[in-house]
């Protein structure tokens, strides 16, 4: 679900059992104004043998694809057993609620699904069908992007106007299928969106669109990668003090959001769980807002603090302005961006102060002994 991320490439399916611990974290699934959403992604290549169910609200399965008729599909033989690992968390969970997220990065399919009524139909008739042969509680949907090709999957201009209509047609069959199963309000059928900030709004209809949808999932990171031109905090709340005008930030892209009418309830800020890599990089202020050579790699968490952050030359710096931080090796001139325990403690109060729905993150492998999933667990809750 990273915006711009080697990720979403198919992957070996890691498989491993699930360890359940600690007492339940509740949250209203079917409430646009319950403060506690923990929204963690779950990839299905990299399964974590622990999940600590206690501290999640929502998990979503990442993928399911688009087949070439236009159905909705699990992406291999293996995640119909992974997905009934997930189920099984409830019980330690009752209040946990499992959806599947469909497409992410190169993720082709969803230009054709939307193009037509009937495309739409098949596609949420065949969402509903995959929900209810698994036992699952929604859908989220990954396109990335709606009437852009950047990811080098097929999009039209009408994917505007079609993405909505795509939606509208999800919610009313989800919802006659959650009246079927006698799914009441608490427990109806999600839907929720990845949304992304500025050109991803000038391709949606996003003052219209919401009204189909629990919350929004905000991809508030990536906002530096190996299409951009300078290195940058990746996940950043605010900006830097070397920011370009034209650099991204969370918070702009909060307000973006607010500013299409989208209820701040339904806004669920995403937070990242690796860093990126930059190597070659211009010295000047420790790396930060400066041409590189190349980019390097993506870092889960668990490996940064395992091999990088004040290991290997690379000392951690914090950026008060911007609410991150990042690492800077001066004798090789590497530059790391990620988030850590103290700008997820922030963004978290960001939540609490503007009302917002509340957190997820891409994604739960990435984690360091449950570090990061338990600082915003913690942060949420003060």
């Amino acid at each position: 679900m990273t915006r711009y991320a080697s990720a979403h490439t198919a992957l070996p399916v890691i498989a491993g059992s699930l360890l359940f611990i600690g007492s339940p974290l509740r949250a209203d699934a079917a409430d646009p104004n319950s403060p506690a959403r923990v929204v963690a992604y779950v990839a299905g290549w990299s399964m974590p043998a622990e999940i600590r169910a206690d501290q999640l609200t929502h998990i979503n399965y990442a993928f399911g694809r688009i087949d070439g008729a236009g159905n909705v599909v699990l992406p291999d033989p293996g995640a119909a057993a992974q997905l009934a690992r997930l189920r099984a968390l409830k019980k330690t969970n009752p209040h946990l609620r499992i959806l599947i997220s469909v497409g992410g990065w190169t993720a082709e399919g969803f230009s054709d699904a939307a193009a037509s009524a009937t495309s739409r139909n098949t596609f949420a008739s065949s969402a509903v069908a995959l929900l209810r042969a698994h036992q699952l509680d929604g859908i989220d949907i990954d396109w990335e992007y709606p009437g852009q090709s950047v990811a080098g999957i097929k999009s039209r201009p009408e994917d505007k106007r079609n993405f909505t209509l795509l939606l509208k047609t999800l919610r009313e069959q989800l919802d006659k299928a959650g009246a079927v199963a006698h799914r009441g309000r608490a427990d109806h059928y999600l839907l929720t969106i990845a949304s992304a900030d500025r050109e991803y709004f000038d391709y949606t209809e996003m003052d219209q669109l919401h009204v189909y949808l629990d919350w929004l999932n905000v991809m508030s990171y990536d906002f530096f990668n190996s299409l951009t031109p300078t290195t940058g905090h990746h996940a950043g709340l605010y900006p830097s003090p070397f920011a370009a005008p034209a650099d991204r930030n969370a918070d702009a892209s909060i307000r973006q959001h607010l500013g299409a009418g989208i209820p701040p309830q339904k806004l669920v800020l995403g937070v990242a769980f690796y860093g990126r890599g930059f190597a070659g990089v211009n010295p000047l202020h420790d790396g930060l807002n400066q041409p590189y050579e190349r980019f390097e790699a993506e870092h889960p968490y668990s490996e940064l603090v395992d091999k990088y952050i004040g290991k290997q030359g690379f000392i951690r710096e914090w950026d008060a302005e911007a609410k991150a931080p990042f690492l800077w090796n001066p004798e090789t001139h590497a530059f790391i961006t990620y988030d850590d325990p103290d700008s997820i403690a922030i963004k978290a109060g960001y939540v609490r102060i503007h009302h917002l729905g509340g957190m997820m993150f891409w994604e739960l492998s990435h984690d360091h002994d449950g570090e990061l999933l338990g600082t915003i667990v913690k942060s949420l809750s003060r």
